[in-house]
């Protein structure tokens, strides 16, 4: 019998069975191709369906004693909590069967919250939603500060001289502007793992929120153009490791039903950093200097992104540590107790840690014992993370969105707006960057984060080249539909933006590596999007200056398609699994998911267009995968 579907089991004699067996790459090859099974090739086999699920082969029986062991081995000797152990280790083979718990001592409440689990995937304990929420509002600084100097270079630049639109002039501002992202990619990022490892994950977010708030506070004591930069560069040293480390600390705290829910909060709150940030600009605009204080406004306003980070120190060290940051560190008695604060009952608790536990020691097997850097390019499993993070990271800001968080005053301005007209603009694409992302809390774990890009991608290169083209209407004749071309075009790029490009990729990133390299794998991430958004940010003006809006905003549309191609080929769905059971996700050879994704054109067609009833392929829902000699 099939311990999982209470069904017997195919024979192995069954003539309709094709019986395989695994390349050392993770592929797996039809019997026929070789006559015999090497003992890696069985080693591998045997790990590959350890990650499926490696509690298939134990009866109840089994599994019961099997958590009353795990209990006692790491000293969680209470006696409810051998109880919770037993019936969370049965539980753990197949969550969805509560009901089979029925015949052990089970209380109507507790069988009442696992019923629940499953009817309502939002009924979750306060303290988790506390949590994910707290420590994203630290996002807010990034989204702040990125708002806030769109507003306080109209003031700072022309007080440090850098304004009169000469080729220096311009570099200067782009650098000034980038300062923080460029020390993000170079070092702050790569802080991450150190951080990690010596203080945990709420030790990193309160000293990464310090960071960021004294740098901010810093930047409004500035008097020339290198000290802005100076003070901005060491803000890079609170964005960086935050960036990583959040949406880790979310990732391993929340179920895999509304983990990218709550995941994404990161991305939500940024969005709300930069509306508040555009409020700040419009609400400190008309600040009068003081005697002995020239720019007291813009100097209010670059000083207040340090608000949201304040909050996040006061109130982070209420929440539990990551459980897995515990497990990682072979405290099992600290990650279940922190569970515990995380779900509702004790056996809900016991039942991921101890399915935790198992996926980690069949993950641990994968390891190649090398640098934890090489095994991101040299284990197969990895390697198709980091190139599925890579991308979306990439993407998320070579779909030109930080060109509007960073430039869209001056770019109203340019359209036709006074400066504070362009402010109130600028708001308007903040308030609609946060409203729009709000619809994402749903559909990123019910639609999926790669359709979710596979949709937004083509609509988003559709605005930005409606935007540039706007520009072609004479503003001498036309100027009230040039600018409201101009800004339409804006604002429906921020509609599609908020709930694909937006909020994916963090939570992608954060979600796609095994634990022992988590924090590696998120420190490259974070990295590259830093990385990119200092190349960005720094070369919009010497762009928009050489190719005119329309090249400059065409450039970005291109980018786009690029994007939704590169979705198409490499990127895997990752919802609703346990962060361990994306390992047999990411296990899909990459030339078996680009065959998938050219797949689903036609398919696409066939269903939306054609309207003919046509079943999806579901390719992450084998176990097996054919033919496959495989590099990448």
């Amino acid at each position: 019998m099939d311990p999982a579907t209470d069904k017997p089991r195919e024979s192995a004699s069954d003539e309709h069975t094709t019986e395989h067996h695994e390349k050392p790459d993770g592929a797996i090859t039809p019997r026929n191709a070789s006559i015999t099974m090497s003992a890696a090739d069985r080693a591998r086999r045997n790990i590959n369906a350890k990650l499926q699920n490696p509690l298939d082969e134990f009866s109840d029986a089994q599994l019961k004693d099997m958590g009353a062991a795990y209990c006692r081995e790491h000293a969680i000797g209470e006696l409810d909590d051998v109880r919770a152990f037993q019936l969370g280790a049965i539980l753990a083979k197949d969550p969805s069967r509560y009901e089979k718990l029925e015949k052990y001592d089970v209380t109507p409440e507790e069988m009442e919250v696992l019923r629940k689990e499953f009817t309502n995937r939002w009924s979750q304990p306060k303290l988790l939603y506390l949590v994910i929420v707290l420590c994203s509002t630290c996002a807010a600084v990034q989204g702040m500060d990125e708002t806030v100097v769109n507003g306080a270079q109209l003031f700072y630049t022309v007080q440090f001289g850098i304004d009169d639109g000469d080729e220096r002039s311009t570099w200067l501002t782009g650098l000034v502007n980038s300062a923080p992202y460029l020390c993000c990619a170079f070092i702050g990022c790569w802080l991450t793992v150190p951080y990690n490892n010596w203080f945990g994950r709420r030790g990193t977010i309160f000293i990464t929120c310090l960071f960021s708030a004294l740098a901010c506070f810093w930047q409004g004591f500035v008097n020339t153009w290198w000290h802005m930069f100076i003070a901005r560069f060491a803000l890079g040293f609170g964005i960086g490791p935050k960036s990583a480390t959040v949406p880790i600390y979310a990732a391993e705290c929340t179920p895999p039903a509304i983990r990218g829910a709550l995941v994404m909060q990161w991305q939500m709150w940024t969005a709300f950093g930069i509306m508040v940030g555009y409020a700040s600009d419009l609400a400190f605009y008309y600040v009068p200097n003081k005697p002995g204080i020239t720019g007291l406004n813009w100097r209010i306003m670059m000083a207040s992104a340090m608000l949201p980070a304040v909050i996040v120190c006061c109130f982070v060290f209420m929440c539990p540590e990551s459980p897995r940051w515990y497990m990682s560190k072979g405290r099992h008695a600290s990650a279940y107790n922190a569970m515990v604060r995380l779900r509702y009952n004790k056996i809900q608790a016991a039942r991921d840690v101890f399915y935790m536990n198992k996926l980690l020691e069949a993950e641990q097997t994968m390891t190649a014992g090398q640098n934890k850097l090489l095994e991101l390019i040299k284990v197969p499993r990895n390697r198709r993370a980091m190139l599925a993070s890579e991308i979306v990271m990439f993407m998320q800001q070579f779909c030109g969105v930080n060109v509007i968080a960073y430039y869209s005053s001056s770019i109203f301005v340019d359209s036709g707006f006074d400066e504070l007209n362009a402010l109130g603009a600028s708001m308007g694409f903040g308030v609609i960057n946060f409203l729009f992302a709000i619809p994402a809390v749903y559909t990123i774990d019910t639609f999926g984060r790669r359709n979710l890009l596979l949709t937004t991608f083509p609509l988003m290169a559709l605005f930005l080249l409606f935007t540039g083209f706007s520009f072609w209407i004479p503003q001498d004749t036309h100027l009230t539909a040039r600018v409201a071309c101009i800004a339409l075009g804006i604002y429906l790029f921020g509609v599609v933006y908020s709930p694909g490009e937006g909020p994916v990729p963090f939570t992608y990133s954060a979600e796609a590596y095994p634990l022992y390299v988590r924090a590696y794998g998120m420190s490259l991430a974070t990295a590259t999007t830093w990385f990119f958004n200092f190349v960005l940010s720094i070369t919009w003006p010497s762009l928009l200056e050489a190719f005119s809006p329309q090249g400059a905003f065409g450039w970005y549309a291109a980018w786009n398609i690029i994007g939704f191609v590169l979705v198409l080929l490499f990127l895997p769905e990752t919802k609703g699994k346990t962060l361990e059971e994306l390992d047999q996700v990411f296990s899909v050879p990459t030339h078996v998911h680009m065959g998938y994704g050219l797949r689903q054109v036609p398919y696409f067609f066939q269903r939306y267009i054609f309207r003919r009833k046509v079943e999806p392929e579901r390719l992450y829902e084998r176990e097996q995968y054919h033919d496959v000699d495989e590099e990448a």
